[in-house]
């Protein structure tokens, strides 16, 4: 097809990156001119079951600061690919693995002539041993006392992001208007009622729930239906249920049907919602559990149980005053409850951490729930 009149002579642009013989990576070139672009930097946060940080203290170096294990990467290495070079460094061999992005710090140039530099921090496992030289396990209070303020600040927005499950984006230590974590409720309010927060942003600094969906079966003998995970805390049960795939339009009902199918290999209709809990721990999302009435199994029905050997590893039946050894307190209360409203036919409940919300009946007199 010839050019059209309006359409600009191209003939002489230059060619694509694919375009070039033998050039086929894709690679970043240096910026116009050769202005050095910004520095890339890395730092690591690593927990131990306690909930403790890493710390780097090197205690023969005079006059150093304790701060997150990390440094500058080179121009041949990606931040992960630096990181865990630098950490093999730090920490000897047995290089931790550098896991999933929490926090991108944009850092300015200090003064003319000066360098911006951009800070990756990352999660990373499996911790070194304790006696690993130049390292200390601290409480996340102890290292945010003892840190610099950069790094006590990346240090807040990664933890932040790792509970949250997102991603916290600063600015020399500072949270974005627009990060998903670690701007301060209140100042968050101020911008959403001052009108000061774009569309993106607005979306992105809402709080946020996570949403499961349970299943209540009981056998002949009123006993209830409970798994154990293959993940986690071990001799800890749950409900047959699990997460709403909400993102692929999964309905709530959807998704117990699908986890029970999954989990114990019986394709059973989920019967009446029986209550909605609702549950915060501070510093996470809310958690917000659907219960279904799974009605009573019968024999043969239990006899066709198959679990998926990657979630789970047992199920059993047990009585409602054996659940105080085996379930969480809030999951206990919630299937007591459940179980309350199922024999009475009423519901469904709106649980909190388990317990039934007062209700404001007509007239405005409260009354507790079933």
């Amino acid at each position: 097809m010839p050019d059209r009149p309006d359409r600009p002579d191209r003939s002489d642009r230059p060619a694509r990156p694919a375009d070039r013989p033998g050039d086929r990576t894709g690679a970043v070139r240096p910026a116009a001119g050769g202005a050095p672009g910004p520095l890339v930097a890395v730092c690591a946060i690593a927990l131990d079951p306690a909930g403790r940080v890493i710390v780097a203290e090197a205690a023969d170096a005079a006059g150093a600061q304790p701060r997150l294990p990390g440094g500058l990467v080179t121009g041949s290495e990606t931040p992960e690919q630096g990181l865990a070079r630098i950490l093999e460094e730090e920490l000897g061999p047995g290089v931790p693995h550098v896991g999933r992005l929490l926090v991108v710090d944009a850092q300015p140039a200090a003064g003319a002539g000066g360098r911006a530099c951009v800070v990756h921090v990352h999660l990373v496992a499996p911790l070194p041993p304790e006696s690993s030289a130049g390292v200390r396990r601290r409480t996340p209070q102890e290292a945010y006392e003892v840190l610099p303020k950069r790094d006590e600040a990346r240090l807040r927005a990664g933890l932040a992001a790792l509970n949250a499950g997102t991603v916290a984006h600063l600015i020399d230590g500072f949270p974005h208007t627009g990060s998903p974590v670690g701007l301060d409720p209140v100042h968050r309010a101020m911008l959403e009622h001052a009108g000061a927060l774009d569309a993106a942003s607005h979306r992105a600094v809402r709080p946020k729930a996570l949403t499961a969906a349970s299943v209540v079966f009981t056998d002949t003998a009123g006993r209830v239906l409970l798994v154990e995970p293959a993940y986690g805390r071990p001799g800890r049960w749950n409900l047959p249920g699990g997460g709403i795939d909400g993102d692929l339009g999964e309905t709530p009902r959807e998704a117990a049907r699908r986890e029970v199918r999954e989990e114990l290999g019986l394709d059973l209709e989920p019967g009446r919602l029986l209550g909605v809990n609702w549950s915060h721990k501070p510093g996470h999302p809310a958690r917000i559990r659907f219960l279904y009435d799974g009605g009573v199994l019968a024999p043969d029905t239990l006899a066709e149980i198959r679990l998926s050997p990657v979630e789970l590893l047992r199920w059993r039946a047990a009585a409602p005053a054996e659940l105080r050894g085996l379930v969480k307190p809030a999951l206990r209360r919630q299937i007591k409850a459940c179980l309350r409203a199922r024999h009475r036919g009423t519901g469904p409940l709106e649980l909190h951490a388990g317990r039934p919300v007062p209700v404001l009946r007509a007239g405005g007199e409260g009354g507790a729930g079933p």
